[in-house]
């Protein structure tokens, strides 16, 4: 039996057993594999690594592990450039385009909330998400592992949080997303762009007081809700400054 040298770095440890996390380990194996499906058999999605080094070497995710390789295993970069380096996914996607999973609903409305173009709905199947991710060029949100490990599926990440709140937060950071925040252009039902619309031209949709109180309108060009700057919107607002405020805090 063949045995290679793991060692995983940063938040990839998040998908390891506690005796894995953060040190180097033996990991026995027959015949040929490639480093792709050795490192799934570990539990850790391709699509949470950008750099994987053999004996001190940069490799694609198809070099087959020898006997004794010590393998280095390392998450997307943000701090510093390895572009001289083979990346191992295709290049980010310039347009930030998203599409989660059944169990995201409510980070889906907040995507939403703040500008991002994020498809949801919750009846996906897997394999719908993996075909959309890849045909429409959108990375896929999940809290699925088994998901990510799709060939079909190249760009993604597993949400690691499960306050909502909290995984807005998560998903802009790591997609370095804050200072492409665009609040209150998308629907956050349907998805869709609104536009600005007279008040006379949605009167039949407005409550009395809603009629009373507000003179300017917005109205989602696909399902046709209607928008207006009241209470909930103050309380959005407040919540979107509260996550920036966060963040900017956080790097102090």
């Amino acid at each position: 039996m063949s045995q290679a040298r793991f060692r995983f770095y940063a938040e990839l440890n998040d998908f390891l057993p506690p005796a894995r996390k953060q040190v180097e380990f033996d990991h026995p194996f027959n015949g040929r594999g490639s480093i792709k499906d050795m490192i799934e058999s570990l539990g850790v999605p391709h699509t949470e690594i950008d750099l994987i080094l053999v004996n001190g070497v940069s490799v694609d995710f198809s070099y087959i592990v020898q006997d004794a390789d010590r393998v280095g295993v390392y998450p997307v970069f943000e701090s510093f450039d390895i572009t001289p380096l083979v990346r191992l996914r295709p290049q980010p996607l310039r347009d930030p385009r998203f599409v989660l999973d059944i169990h995201l609903g409510k980070l889906a409305a907040y995507m939403r909330m703040v500008g991002f173009d994020t498809l949801y709905r919750n009846d996906y199947e897997d394999s719908e998400l993996a075909h959309i991710s890849k045909e429409d060029r959108r990375t896929l949100l999940t809290k699925d592992r088994g998901l990510l490990k799709r060939s079909m599926v190249t760009h993604g990440y597993c949400v690691r949080e499960t306050n909502p709140r909290l995984q807005l937060g998560e998903v802009l950071r790591r997609f370095d997303l804050f200072n492409l925040i665009a609040p209150f252009r998308r629907c956050i039902r349907c998805n869709s762009l609104i536009e600005s619309v007279p008040k006379a031209a949605v009167l039949a949709q407005l409550s009395p007081d809603t009629c009373q109180y507000y003179d300017e309108f917005w109205q989602c060009q696909s399902c046709d809700q209607v928008y207006w700057r009241g209470s909930h919107y103050q309380h959005m607002q407040q919540f979107i400054d509260e996550v920036i405020k966060a963040e900017f805090n956080s790097g102090e």
